[in-house]
């Protein structure tokens, strides 16, 4: 299959943590919805990163590997996609994308789907979006495309990581929630310690950020199920646990055949 795609930029923001830019070549890019994935690939013999672990086997050279990702970037930017990646040593797919570098070609998929957009969201209800890790990439296109439009709704951006380096987009999160006064931006890490800088930010998961109410201190009203939607994207079981305290509240899992005001997307 041919390789339909260029590396426009990239930017390791942490070891193993990466901003990827990628631009087709020769067609135009369709239109999507914020909070939808795109497919990157490569082929077998693309170089990996050393530190990858070994393939056994390793797939065929010319079989091209392809792997889902969220779209970061917003849908009304038609020169690019950003993609926002760990690097898993053991894939099959992230350690070739990060031996990527600007002008090398790659394989995007012509179309993009997913259903973890904001289609089944009242445009008056409020926002909640947490992530851990690169799952704040559907959120980054989310609010990129959506936040100046509407601000009589409120947004709140839950990101746990483990170290103050994981947090991507930190400083463009905190410089849109400068501008928008309706953002409120709530980082949390779990092992803040021998940051540099000194971390002084919360410390724990993102379930401790809800518990804490941090987000009514912020908005002052407590979010509920009357008038917020909350969005979970990342890590499984924080997903569950966020789930299971959120049910504890009155609020209930979005179906396509019964409503609700939790939205999931489960990584890996």
């Amino acid at each position: 299959m041919e390789l339909n795609a260029r590396v426009l930029a990239r930017n390791e923001v942490a070891p193993g943590l990466m901003i990827l830019r990628v631009a087709p070549e020769g067609w135009a890019l369709p239109p999507f919805e914020p909070g939808q994935f795109a497919v990157l690939g490569l082929p077998g013999m693309a170089p990996r990163v050393p530190d990858a672990e070994p393939e056994n086997p390793p797939p065929p050279p010319h079989q091209l590997i392809r792997r889902a990702y969220s779209i970061a970037s917003s849908s009304r930017q038609r020169e690019y996609l950003e993609f926002y990646l760990a690097l898993v040593r053991t894939g099959a797919l992230t350690p070739r994308l990060f031996r990527l570098y600007v002008g090398d070609r790659l394989w995007l998929g012509p179309r993009f789907s997913g259903m973890f957009t904001l289609r089944h969201v009242p445009p008056d209800a409020h926002l909640v979006l947490v992530a851990t890790g690169t799952g704040l990439a559907p959120y980054m296109s989310m609010l990129r495309t959506h936040l100046a439009e509407n601000a009589h709704r409120r947004t709140a951006v839950i990101h746990g990581a483990r170290y103050p380096s994981d947090l991507g987009y930190r400083n463009e999160l905190e410089d849109l929630a400068r501008r928008h006064p309706h953002l409120t931006y709530l980082p949390v890490v779990s092992r803040p310690q021998g940051a540099v800088p000194p971390w002084s930010g919360a410390v724990g998961h993102v379930q401790d950020i809800w518990r804490a109410g941090l987000i009514a201190r912020a908005w002052g009203f407590p979010p509920e199920p009357a008038h917020t939607h909350v969005f979970l994207c990342g890590n499984p079981q924080m997903i569950d646990d966020m789930v299971r305290l959120l049910q504890g509240e009155g609020y209930r899992e979005h179906h396509k055949d019964l409503p609700g005001q939790i939205h999931t997307e489960r990584y890996w």
